[in-house]
């Protein structure tokens, strides 16, 4: 390996570690950086690969509607079975599934989710088809179809290698969150409170986000709103620190319903009161105290 090989993968591993980490900004450096490395070594299959990095931390950052293009062109320019570089390809079709995601398009972000399983399979890597069910499973929640989502985690867990990993923790935290929508609330909870511990241990403040919105859910769905309490406020402490606004208002939705069923009326109309902050052309906090939030939102939307 060269100098500069062995410079561009030092920068692509500090940028994994900061996402691990949820610095996406850190990230979007050492990617930025790294695609310079490869532009220099001058290998285009390299140069790819760094772009498919930068671009996935960019989409993230809600930066990607620019990104799209230069992906398609990397996804059809490595798709030819007999040319190309098939993981590029992968890569490819996996940020733009992310993109669409995020834009709330879950029809074409299952398509190119689809498309990224299947090549998934074709180069043979089992840890990108755990990654690309997972990926499905989350499109398919965001449109309601649970059952489906449920088996899409199933395998994306089923695929996956042992040990402690990111991609574990936020699978486990999908696949509970589902169990408890479908009515197998032993297992569900198993899984959320697996996910919190592994991902407490690998300190991935943006994955605990979201298990911890999840637990709250799962907890006010058993009656157990004191409980529920608890992991409300830590998601929504991480979310703020995090700037996670999405994340903050599901927070802010479920710790009102929290506060409400725990007898604190007026603590769960904090709560409402702060969601309009977020609405300033609507006031709603009369009617969010009047009615069960949990049938109002889709966390996974």
């Amino acid at each position: 390996m060269t100098a500069l090989e062995s410079a561009y993968e030092a920068l692509r591993e500090r940028g994994l570690k900061a996402i691990t980490a949820g610095d996406h900004e850190a990230a979007h450096g050492h990617f930025e950086a790294a695609l310079e490395m490869a532009r220099q070594i001058a290998r285009p299959t390299l140069v790819d690969r760094a772009s498919c990095n930068l671009a996935a931390v960019e989409i993230e950052l809600r930066r990607g509607d620019g990104k799209v293009p230069q992906l398609r062109q990397i996804l059809m320019r490595n798709g030819n079975p007999r040319g190309g570089d098939p993981a590029n390809c992968f890569l490819a079709a996996y940020n733009i599934a992310r993109h669409y995601e995020l834009s709330k398009d879950y029809r074409k972000g299952l398509f190119y989710a689809q498309v990224a399983r299947d090549r998934a399979q074709a180069i043979g890597n089992t840890e990108w088809r755990a990654s690309s069910f997972n990926q499905i499973g989350d499109l398919l929640l965001a449109r309601s179809y649970s059952r489906r989502a449920t088996a899409a985690y199933s395998s994306a867990l089923e695929l996956l290698a042992p040990g402690p990993s990111l991609r574990r923790g936020q699978i486990l935290d999908n696949l509970g969150y589902c169990l408890i929508l479908e009515g197998d609330t032993r297992t569900g909870f198993r899984h959320l409170y697996e996910s919190v511990r592994l991902l407490r241990r690998l300190g991935a403040r943006t994955a605990l986000v979201s298990v911890h919105l999840d637990l709250c859910f799962a907890l006010l769905e058993n009656d157990r709103p004191r409980l529920a309490r608890g992991h409300g406020q830590r998601a929504l402490a991480l979310a703020e620190d995090l700037g996670l606004d999405e994340s903050i208002k599901n927070a802010l939705y479920l710790l009102g319903e929290a506060h409400t069923m725990n007898g604190d009326r007026g603590a769960g109309r904090d709560c409402f009161e702060r969601l309009e902050q977020f609405y300033p052309d609507a006031q709603f906090c009369d009617l969010l105290a009047a009615v069960d939030v949990r049938r109002i939102i889709n966390l996974k939307a």
